[in-house]
């Protein structure tokens, strides 16, 4: 995190165009202009900058806005927070529940018409933009249905069909591609899983088909699989920018993007530094759920 927020500090300054002359447009002043940038401390060395906006966020300040109503970055980011995990955890589900049935019957019925259909359908999961996919879900239901809304975003608060309403189309955008990926996964660990001696050991013992899938099979296979949902997660955070901005959501991703079209630095260096978290986050309960999955792991 300390690496990432340093990179973005010094590169997003790199980017070509002038936050001052942004927020002034035509009507400001020399003078003006001077002022704003006393005032924003951009007219101090790049790292005294750095240093303070460094002991800022240890404190828990990310600074303010330059662009705009001067707004605490803090407060944007945890209005936008709430949009972005909503989104990111009902494709997450969707992605869970096609990818885990779809992948242990690929590897169950190997060679088999419903194992060529997964692996068609995996193709073309990865294939689709989610972008391309989400402008076709919004024609089809939103638009010729009328059974789902286009844009916007609801708070749960307001209601759990208003909330679920808004985010289908853009969960089913994002989890399918990412339901591709985990499927093919877990059919080519449960292939190696099934090929394994315990599990002819446990078939000779005379156990059911169902048994030895559940207590055997899929456990061992999860350990690759769990090291892709984690990252998933964590992708599915940062990497739901363009389905955002289909949508009309405000959520981390548009935040992100509209700092770096305003050039407003501390937005783009606090939604970064968040987004790393979550990846810190993602691969330290990946490395817990190894020990939980795996007696092996855990008394190692």
């Amino acid at each position: 995190m300390l690496a990432v927020s340093t990179l973005v500090f010094f590169m997003i300054r790199l980017v070509p165009g002038d936050p001052i002359a942004a927020m002034l447009a035509d009507s400001g002043s020399p003078e003006a202009r001077e002022a704003l940038i006393r005032r924003l401390g951009l007219d101090q060395p790049l790292l005294v900058q750095f240093w303070k906006w460094f002991t800022g966020v240890l404190q828990g300040d990310f600074g303010a806005s330059i662009y705009g109503s001067n707004q605490p970055v803090a407060n944007i980011l945890m209005t936008a927070l709430p949009k972005t995990l909503s989104l990111a955890f009902l494709s997450f589900v969707i992605a869970i529940v096609i990818a885990v049935p779809a992948g242990i019957i690929s590897a169950t019925r190997k060679n088999s018409a419903a194992d060529v259909g997964v692996s068609l359908f995996a193709f073309l999961g990865l294939s689709m933009p989610d972008f391309w996919l989400a402008i076709i879900l919004i024609i089809i239901f939103a638009a010729n249905l009328q059974w789902l809304p286009a844009i916007g975003y609801t708070p749960l608060a307001e209601g759990l069909w208003p909330w679920l309403s808004h985010l289908i189309l853009p969960s089913i955008a994002i989890g399918t591609g990412f339901s591709a990926i985990i499927a093919r996964m877990i059919r080519s660990s449960m292939l190696e899983v099934l090929q394994a001696d315990y599990m002819r050991t446990a078939a000779a013992k005379g156990l059911t088909q169902h048994a030895m899938l559940i207590r055997h099979a899929l456990p061992n296979a999860l350990i690759p699989v769990v090291t892709v949902i984690g990252i998933a997660f964590a992708l599915l955070i940062s990497g739901a920018v363009v389905v955002e901005n289909v949508f009309s959501i405000k959520g981390l991703g548009r935040v992100l993007i509209q700092g770096i079209q305003n050039r407003d630095y501390p937005v783009v260096q606090g939604a970064v530094l968040l987004v790393s978290a979550f990846f810190v986050l993602s691969n330290l309960v990946v490395d817990l759920l190894y020990a939980a999955i795996d007696p092996r792991i855990r008394y190692s």
